[in-house]
């Protein structure tokens, strides 16, 4: 039976962090070109650029509110998993304290 209980659990944690992966952590509306992300200072040449970082560790680049390049692979799994107990540690010490 604990095994199902581990399961259904570790389910209702992925299910919480991919809620929450979705989340700004982040936004910054810049046009410097070294950024420590940043493999494309071409951007920021002549612009005005803004960055939206989630909570998923991806950075989203728009300029006058057009998509123009993504920073950064989506975590999944387990590390998304992780990212969202360390930011959100009370809740998940009540899931798996169930």
């Amino acid at each position: 039976m604990t095994e199902h209980k581990e399961k259904v659990i570790r389910h209702a944690m992925l299910l919480e962090a991919e809620d929450w992966a979705g989340g700004v952590s982040g936004i910054h509306v810049h046009s410097l070109s070294s950024m420590w992300y940043d493999n494309h200072p071409e951007d920021t040449k002549d612009q005005t650029v803004t960055d939206t970082h989630y909570n998923d560790d991806t950075i989203v680049r728009t300029v006058d509110g057009k998509v123009v390049r993504t920073f950064g692979e989506a975590l999944k799994g387990d590390d998304l998993i992780d990212a969202w107990a360390k930011a959100n540690q009370e809740k998940s010490e009540v899931l798996q304290a169930l």
